[in-house]
């Protein structure tokens, strides 16, 4: 399907937000929206490519500015600093979030009834976050994502249909946080499915992450069949629900 892609802009509170999106070229109809939440490297090439695929799909995507003016991460350092600014202050955080909702909703193309979102390591925090706040996304899909809550749902909050891709070899995100993780959706009555990979690492979606393993000495690496396996199960998992 041809698409369109280009950067855009928009406000969360003072703070510009620099964000990209692509969708199928003009037509008559509206499409389903989903939004693609980055690792803790901020916006990089890699979720725009992620971005172009799901348009190729028939969706309008857009890949979500988390820290502001479009800031990447040069090193772990600083790509944890600007983590953890989010996250020790959810409430902006949860500013950036609803304004990137707010602003796919306002595309021409987009049919607002008919949104998701999708995240990768920080951005799999933040897509489960917005799933445990009861926002208007029909489903949401983390790869190798933090599984812990910044916010405690109760039951019924949750009305989103929820995916975790999550690697078996993953050092960072253990089989007890998914068991953990597991006991939380059945409290609260949520609908989720978890699919895991044999000896895929943290980090196992995006083919850059072997040698940033590497040079900083990080457990964590790109596996190619744990890639292409849950991007297909993330197809027929929007595809089912949104």
């Amino acid at each position: 399907m041809p698409i369109e892609s280009a950067s855009v802009e928009y406000s969360a509170g003072a703070t510009a937000m620099k964000s990209f999106i692509s969708k199928p070229e003009k037509g008559q109809f509206t499409h389903p929206g989903i939004l693609v939440f980055p690792e803790w490297w901020g916006l990089t090439d890699y979720l725009e490519r992620r971005t172009k695929q799901l348009a190729e799909l028939g969706y309008v995507a857009m890949a979500v500015d988390m820290y502001g003016e479009g800031k990447i991460a040069s090193d772990p350092e600083e790509a944890g600093a600007l983590m953890n600014g989010v996250l020790s202050k959810m409430q902006e955080g949860e500013a950036r979030l609803l304004a990137a909702i707010d602003f796919l909703k306002s595309q021409a193309e987009v049919d607002a009834n008919r949104l998701g979102a999708i995240g990768y390591c920080f951005g799999g925090a933040m897509v489960l976050h917005a799933a445990r706040k009861g926002w208007p996304l029909r489903a949401v899909a983390s790869f190798h994502g933090s599984l812990g809550a910044n916010h405690q749902a109760k039951s019924g909050d949750v009305h989103t249909k929820i995916l975790v891709c999550h690697g078996e070899a993953d050092a960072m995100v253990t089989a007890d946080n998914v068991k953990e993780f597991s006991r939380e959706m059945n409290r609260l009555g949520a609908e989720y499915v978890i699919k895991t990979y044999p000896d895929a690492l943290h980090g196992f979606t995006n083919p850059a992450t072997t040698a940033l393993g590497q040079k900083y000495g990080i457990p964590v690496g790109y596996n190619e069949t744990a890639d292409l396996q849950s991007w297909d199960e993330l197809k027929d998992f929007l595809s089912e629900h949104i």
